[in-house]
């Protein structure tokens, strides 16, 4: 069983009345679901789910939710959190099987330093926040660390480029950016280069205007 431990009440009555009371309360309504059982209506103190998905996996974290003495391993499946304050508001559980694959969405993580990037203007982005993959819940990453900073301007790196650790498999294109390069500004000496092509073609056209006698654009043709 998984070693990170959430007690939940059962017995909450349904219904918007009841669940405002609980958030009143410092407590969360939800429920919890999976194959081959009924779904169980219950509420876990808001401070005791803090705690339980603090560690590195996060939302991800493997579960032994406690419900009326029995134990199920558990993930959360989805967390619905207020529009304003962003204070979750209620909590889906799915208990899961150990043997069998589930698919879930784990976090990109840059680290490091692209140094070669940001001296030519850019900057480093995150294409996706997540990948998702399949795997065993024992088997499930925290997050992908994804170190940038042998990173030059025009890189990507893509989905391919993220090795998955042994019983995980990616979801999605092998093709898909995962981080890219950003070049924000041109440097001084690109800018410069610029303005003096500008102003070349510029001289060059009015040259060619005195030499074929055509008028000034918007000038009058008769004069």
């Amino acid at each position: 069983m998984p070693d990170t431990t959430l007690v939940a009440q059962t017995g909450r009555r349904t219904g918007s009345p009841s669940s405002r009371r609980l958030r009143t309360e410092d407590n969360i309504p939800g429920v919890l679901y999976g194959q081959g059982m009924a779904p169980i209506t219950l509420s876990v103190a808001r401070r005791d789910l803090r705690l339980a998905l603090s560690g590195a996996a996060g939302t991800n974290t493997l579960l032994s939710l406690s419900v009326e003495g029995k134990t199920y391993p558990a993930i959360v499946k989805d967390l619905q959190r207020h529009p304003i304050r962003r204070n979750v508001s209620h909590i889906d559980f799915l208990q899961v099987n150990m043997r069998e694959e589930i698919t879930i969405s784990v976090p990109v993580h840059l680290v490091g330093e692209a140094k070669e990037v940001l001296n030519e203007g850019g900057l480093v982005d995150a294409a996706v926040d997540t990948i998702d993959v399949t795997c065993t819940p024992g088997n499930m990453p925290n997050e992908f660390v994804i170190d940038i900073s042998a990173m030059v301007p025009g890189d990507v790196i893509r989905l391919e480029d993220i090795p998955m650790p042994a019983g995980v498999t990616a979801h999605g294109d092998p093709d898909m950016p995962v981080v890219t390069t950003l070049m924000l500004r041109a440097t001084a000496e690109e800018e410069a280069a610029e303005a003096a092509e500008a102003a070349e073609a510029a001289e060059a056209a009015a040259e060619a205007a005195g030499e074929t006698g055509e008028a000034a654009p918007g000038g009058d043709a008769g004069e």
